[in-house]
């Protein structure tokens, strides 16, 4: 796989969803765009809810750790960093406008709303075959030391 953000900055992360070091996890990969970051992904047949269609917990997290993603580089660029800070899921929500295929590459963006020190709200939306599918909203939140999750992407 060519590097994304995931792989230029947290190789040995372990998310199931977006985790280079997870084999059994979907392992995805955001590049950045002018407004934020897109990411594309074929499902597999073990992401079926019901036949041919994609289920809705495997598009949740697609678009949380995505969304996720694109929070930590929007903190790195708004704030002039050398890496992004490790930032984590506050909240997040999503709408599933239609039912989302399986036999298509799905493309996710993300861009952020507003962003403050520490913590910075996403926009998500999944197409497929040009199609939207789902929208999402997220606030994820750069975490200090001392958390758990602070050092997940070292």
């Amino acid at each position: 796989m060519d590097n994304g953000v995931q792989r230029q900055y947290a190789a040995s992360s372990i998310c199931f969803g977006c985790g280079p070091a997870n084999e059994h996890g979907l392992q995805i990969n955001s590049y950045r765009t002018e407004q934020g970051l897109e990411m594309k992904f074929t499902p597999s047949e073990e992401h079926q809810a019901f036949p041919g269609m994609v289920n809705g917990g495997i598009i949740g997290t697609l678009m949380d750790c995505h969304g996720n993603w694109a929070a930590a580089i929007a903190l790195m660029d708004e704030q002039n960093l050398e890496e992004p800070p490790c930032t984590v899921t506050a909240s997040y929500s999503i709408s599933l406008r239609r039912p989302t295929p399986m036999d298509t590459e799905l493309v996710i963006t993300a861009f952020a709303e507003e962003i403050s020190i520490d913590r910075v709200h996403i926009r998500m939306e999944l197409k497929a075959a040009g199609k939207l599918c789902a929208t999402g909203k997220g606030l994820f939140v750069a975490v200090k030391e001392g958390h758990p999750a602070y050092h997940r992407w070292n």
